[in-house]
């Protein structure tokens, strides 16, 4: 399917181009031809915007990053109308991301992509990471100060979590999603992790 581009936007229009082709056949299954036959042009006008394939899906990544981000700072809403509701939103958003989005979260999370050679990349993913920290900070204010784990480590946390759901009850076969939908999955993982930590009272 060609997408077609506006002259002078051939680097956004490879991009889309690129997120039509990742769902189907994963972020390194595809090829630079491929990705300018669906843009509608030669694979010789690829070489003018990216240097590879590699770079076309760096980019898809970037711009999956900068959403994502938005949405998690959209979604902490900086604790309102309460740390939980916000923290609990943040959660549904990285569903909502996941589930709304798939090239983009295919290229962040599949494709192998390592941040050494992108600072602009590793810094979108830090102020989306960062987000969660935040919250966790927050959460953690009515713990003492001894008993309160890193808030870096309660992200990892709760991002692996989140991605473990997205993999499990959105991306894996249909038999192996259980009757649960991946938000109450969700909401009750990190319901149990949190009380486990002493952030929430114990659910009587």
């Amino acid at each position: 399917m060609k997408t077609g581009y506006h002259h002078g936007n051939l680097r956004q229009a490879l991009v889309e181009a690129a997120l039509t082709l990742i769902p189907g056949q994963g972020p390194l299954g595809f090829t630079l031809s491929e990705a300018a036959k669906a843009a509608g042009v030669t694979p010789a006008a690829v070489y003018r915007h990216f240097a590879g394939r590699d770079d076309l899906v760096a980019e898809v990544a970037r711009q999956g990053f900068d959403i994502f981000a938005a949405l998690m700072d959209y979604a902490w809403n900086e604790g309102k109308p309460t740390p939980l509701a916000g923290f609990e939103a943040t959660g549904r958003a990285y569903l909502a991301f996941a589930r709304k989005y798939p090239g983009h979260y295919m290229a962040m999370f599949e494709s192998g992509l390592s941040f050494d050679g992108h600072p602009d990349i590793a810094a979108l993913a830090q102020r989306a990471n960062g987000v969660i920290e935040r919250a966790a900070t927050v959460l953690s204010q009515n713990l003492p100060a001894g008993r309160r784990p890193p808030a870096t480590m309660v992200a990892a946390h709760i991002r692996a979590m989140s991605h473990g759901v997205v993999e499990l009850s959105m991306r894996g076969a249909p038999a192996s999603r259980g009757p649960y939908t991946p938000e109450d999955l969700l909401e009750a993982g990190i319901g149990i992790y949190l009380r486990g930590l002493g952030f929430l009272p114990p659910d009587n």
